[in-house]
C-alpha cells in the first residue's frame, strides 16, 4: 500500500551509496508505524535528464516522494516526512537539492491484488 520513490539524479550515484540510503529511508518509514510492515514498497529511480532552475543538470538532487492511503494526521504526516528527511541528510547532506512530499493516496479509488 505505501509507497516510497527516490528519486535522483544520476551524478548522486558517484557520491551516495543509492541502495544503502534507500534501505535506510525503507527502514525510517517502518519506524513511523503509520502503516503494515509488509506493506511498505520502497524504489529508486535514475534520471539522466533534468533541469533545475537556470541552472540546467548542473544541481543534483533527490526528490522522496511517498504514497500512503488517506487517514493519516498533519502531524503524522509532517513527522515521516521530518524521519525521512533526517536519513536524507545524513547521507546525502552534499547533495544540492533534497526534498520530500508526503502524498494521500485515495481510499475509495486504491485497488490492489495479492496474489
Amino acid at each position: 500500500m505505501p509507497h516510497l520513490v527516490m528519486e535522483y539524479s544520476n551524478s548522486v550515484e558517484e557520491r551516495v551509496n543509492i541502495q544503502r540510503l534507500l534501505e535506510d529511508l525503507h527502514h525510517a518509514a517502518l519506524q513511523s508505524a503509520l502503516f503494515d510492515t509488509p506493506s511498505l514498497k520502497s524504489r529508486a529511480r535514475r534520471y539522466h535528464d533534468w533541469l533545475i532552475g537556470e541552472e540546467a543538470d548542473s544541481v543534483d538532487f533527490i526528490h522522496v516522494t511517498f504514497e500512503l492511503l488517506d487517514g493519516r494526521s498533519a502531524d503524522q504526516k509532517r513527522e515521516l516526512s521530518r524521519l525521512l528527511m533526517s536519513v536524507l541528510q545524513q547521507q546525502a547532506s552534499h547533495i544540492r537539492s533534497l526534498t520530500i512530499n508526503i502524498r494521500d493516496m485515495d481510499r475509495e479509488c486504491f485497488q490492489k491484488v495479492v496474489n
